[in-house]
């Protein structure tokens, strides 16, 4: 009787380890800022402005890319605002980059850097929305 109720105990780890593992694994995929996406839903040009990489998104702007073009709800301008990213967010608005837009949530790009305390994107926006 013990060596059954071990052995079904033991075969039961296993298979919610086996679950948890794969679920994890294809489910989801992590990028360096800590955001949980689904894989291929944030767009390359959203993350390397998240990434912070300068010369991915000047070459992508280069190439074509739509600095309003919304990727998991948020516009480029919105995600360089949450995280900061202050000579990203200049290109983009250099560029035509409205940062008016609302993220799917009903929040501008000022109102993201807000919320993250992102102070110097902040001050970005606020410049910008004066002169216009």
């Amino acid at each position: 009787m013990r060596k059954t109720i071990l052995t079904v105990a033991i075969a039961l780890l296993f298979m919610v380890a086996g679950v948890r593992a794969e679920s994890s694994n294809s489910l989801y995929a992590q990028i360096e800022s800590g955001i949980m996406v689904k894989p291929g839903e944030l767009s390359s040009f959203c993350k390397a402005i998240v990434q912070g990489d300068l010369e991915t998104v000047k070459r992508l702007i280069e190439l074509g890319e739509d600095v309003n073009q919304k990727s998991l709800g948020k516009t480029p301008a919105i995600f360089a605002a949450r995280y900061n990213k202050v000579e990203i967010l200049e290109i983009l608005i250099a560029n035509g980059a409205n940062l008016k837009t609302k993220c799917d949530n009903g929040y501008n790009a000022k109102k993201h850097a807000e919320i993250s305390n992102a102070n110097e994107a902040l001050e970005v926006i606020n410049a910008s929305l004066q002169k216009k």
